[in-house]
């Protein structure tokens, strides 16, 4: 039970990081859409917008932001790496199956466990209420 949550935390951690990356991605092509001065990089095709140079970094900023969000993208996809990598071996089908069905047999038996237990409380419920009754049909009666 212990070794299945840890599996399930680093699954979680797992959801984490990658969730995390996502962050990164966007955040870094929200900048680059943002800061990005536009070239023509064809003399057959017209360069037809232009940023206002105070909305655009300069390049040698550029540069080095562009380098450290690539950095920050290959860090996260690292941390990722070695948490997949820390993930254990599928188990196989047969494995499966049979766990599965001991799982199941398990389940039936309590089933059938928790049925006898309500009957039980009903048959003591009823036996109770019974003798309740009698009690109180008896203190109804006067005495002679």
């Amino acid at each position: 039970m212990l070794e299945e949550l840890t599996h399930m935390d680093r699954i979680t951690q797992l959801q984490d990081e990658i969730e995390q990356l996502l962050n990164i991605m966007s955040s870094s092509i929200a900048y680059l859409c943002a800061k990005a001065d536009f070239k023509q990089v064809s003399e057959h095709i017209p360069l037809t917008r232009t940023r206002p140079p105070e909305k655009v970094d300069p390049p040698d900023v550029f540069e080095a932001n562009k380098k450290e969000m690539v950095g920050d993208l290959m860090r996260k996809t690292r941390q990722i790496h070695i948490l997949i990598q820390s993930l254990p071996v599928p188990e196989p089908e047969s494995e499966q199956a049979a766990r599965l069905e001991s799982l199941e047999n398990e389940m039936t038996i309590a089933n059938r466990e928790y049925k006898e237990a309500v009957a039980r409380a009903k048959n003591l419920h009823a036996q109770i209420t019974s003798v309740l009754e009698q009690m109180l049909t008896e203190k109804e009666r006067p005495l002679s």
